[in-house]
């Protein structure tokens, strides 16, 4: 009588040595530029004016690109924290909400109204809080190889 043991590994579905992957990195870009051109959307229903300057306002379609833009900059620092950094995650985490901050500081300065740049703000931080989870949570299991 014989008897075989066969092992199923199975790797995580979204990382690779580096850190997040290219598809999940597109993939929360996609959710969150949806919800930012949704939230830019509902706030022009309301009446809130996009116009940053006389005559020039952004238009709510420019919200998702810039979103989805800006997140495949997030997948390179995350890939390259991945990488590169001892501890990815935190560092990542550091990095994104430092820069997210820094993000804020134009939308402040606008010479728009209240709600405008209540608006912008809100933007800001429903893309962050949408795409820096995804990104940082497969960071946890990466790092540098040992030497």
């Amino acid at each position: 009588m014989t008897s075989s043991t066969v092992t199923t590994i199975n790797p995580p579905a979204r990382t690779t040595p580096g850190g997040p992957t290219w598809r999940t990195g597109i993939a929360a870009g996609l959710v969150a530029g949806a919800a930012t051109t949704a939230v830019a959307a509902a706030a022009v229903r309301l009446g809130v004016s996009l116009e940053t300057a006389p005559g020039e306002a952004i238009p709510v379609i420019g919200f998702g690109q810039l979103t989805l833009l800006f997140t495949v900059i997030g997948v390179v620092i995350a890939r390259l924290l991945g990488r590169r950094s001892p501890r990815p995650m935190p560092m990542f985490i550091r990095t994104t909400v430092a820069l997210t901050a820094l993000s804020l500081v134009p939308d402040v300065m606008l010479s728009a109204d209240l709600a405008t740049k209540l608006t912008l703000i809100a933007t800001h931080l429903v893309a962050a809080a949408i795409v820096i989870p995804v990104l940082a949570g497969p960071l946890a299991t990466t790092g540098p190889p040992s030497p």
